[in-house]
């Protein structure tokens, strides 16, 4: 019988399950209530909007739609997201956007294409365990910059330039597993420190257009192109967004905006990878998005109910939560992050927190370094109002008890 250990490549040792969507496996029972995955209200997916748009590209298009397509993505769904990336004086072109599988692929080709075998990367600590997932193989290193309320310590990324870091990645808005934002004042000097530098940047922004409160913040690529006096994408941030949180994760309809050779190479480690993205995904998406009233009015509904189960979950731990214990109180998103005593570890509550039928995601693995044991991410846009207090009571005697 053949040894498959031996025959693995070398980079395989990097590669492991998520320990998040394990963790999903273990709330497919109905009496468990989970805060665990990062997954949109079902109930507001737009169906019968979406079977219209699917109905509407079949009679239409059939056989366009069914058929292959070119790699870059489809034309008008193109120049449809160019368009609602070019705010205020930017200027975005089509060819300046890749169609991807989700933005989990751009940010896998991103690193295909950009990062050679133990090269070092600037990361905000903690980070989004999907990208260390994926990049992880190629044995980088991983050079981390605290966090705090205001998101990212960007005076820490001074101090670690001179090991000629790569690039830096990010979540600027709603970060994932904080749900914490950079601050103005920070985008401005991250943008500085880009430019005087010349480093690369890559702003990961899937909840950008879910805000509950606060004033909106421009993306680091807005402020970066103004900080060069520019209006395009030609400076040093490769930008990945996405349709997964604002109509639907299940048609993965996602893109990257960068500068064209960024975009030119990504395209051909595109064709090695998947030759191009859905075409029958990608048409359906344009039909329902290109009806912006209809798509901005969905947006609205989203952010008025996630910011109902957000408001009602931070009341609720405010309620039954034991002092000893602290969490973000983000301003969108999905996600906010609680600290314990440094006593306590995560994945010990998670069992106890299951026995009570509640599931959560412990955060030792979005921190590099030894540290994060004691925090884990909760997900308040899921799941049902009376779900969320019953949960978060459950879980408030579970941290008491081991506290």
């Amino acid at each position: 019988m053949m040894n498959w250990d031996t025959v693995f490549a070398e980079r395989t040792s990097e590669m492991k399950r998520s320990s998040v969507r394990e963790i999903l496996k273990l709330t497919a029972k109905p009496e468990v209530i989970s805060f665990a995955g990062g997954l949109p209200a079902p109930e507001l997916f737009p169906v019968e909007r979406i079977k219209q748009a699917t109905d509407t590209v079949l009679s239409e298009r059939g056989r366009e739609v069914l058929q292959y397509s070119t790699s870059e993505g489809m034309p008008e769904l193109r120049q449809f997201i160019a368009k609602r990336l070019s705010k205020g004086k930017m200027k975005i072109s089509a060819d300046n956007i890749l169609i991807t599988s989700g933005s989990q692929q751009g940010i896998d080709m991103i690193a295909r294409v950009l990062l050679n075998e133990r090269d070092r990367v600037i990361v905000e600590n903690p980070t989004y365990v999907g990208m260390l997932t994926s990049w992880k193989p190629y044995h980088l290193h991983f050079l981390p910059v605290p966090t705090d309320n205001d998101g990212m310590q960007v005076d820490g990324i001074q101090p670690i330039l001179k090991d000629q870091p790569k690039l830096i990645y990010s979540i600027p808005t709603f970060q994932n597993p904080q749900g914490t934002s950079l601050t103005l004042e920070r985008r401005k000097q991250l943008a500085k420190t880009l430019v005087d530098h010349n480093l690369l940047f890559v702003e990961d922004d899937p909840y950008g257009e879910l805000r509950y409160s606060g004033e909106t913040l421009p993306t680091v690529l807005q402020t970066e192109a103004e900080y060069r006096g520019a209006t395009d994408v030609d400076g040093n941030v490769i930008y990945c967004g996405t349709f997964s949180k604002v109509l639907t994760p299940g048609l993965r309809i996602a893109w990257v905006a960068a500068a064209f050779p960024v975009i030119d190479k990504l395209v051909q480690a595109k064709q090695a990878t998947d030759l191009h993205t859905s075409t029958l995904n990608q048409f359906i998406s344009y039909e329902v998005a290109r009806d912006e009233a209809f798509l901005n009015n969905h947006i609205e509904a989203l952010r008025d109910l996630y910011r109902e189960r957000r408001d009602l979950m931070l009341a609720t731990m405010d309620e039954h939560f034991p002092d000893e214990v602290s969490w973000t109180r983000p301003e969108g998103g999905l996600f906010l992050m609680v600290t314990m005593p440094q006593h306590l570890d995560a994945s010990d509550i998670l069992v106890k927190a299951l026995e009570q039928n509640v599931a959560f995601v412990p955060c030792g693995e979005f921190f590099i370094g030894s540290m994060g044991h004691n925090t884990f991410r909760l997900n308040f846009s899921n799941a049902r109002p009376e779900r969320i207090v019953e949960g978060i009571k459950r879980l408030g005697a579970v941290l008491k008890a081991a506290i």
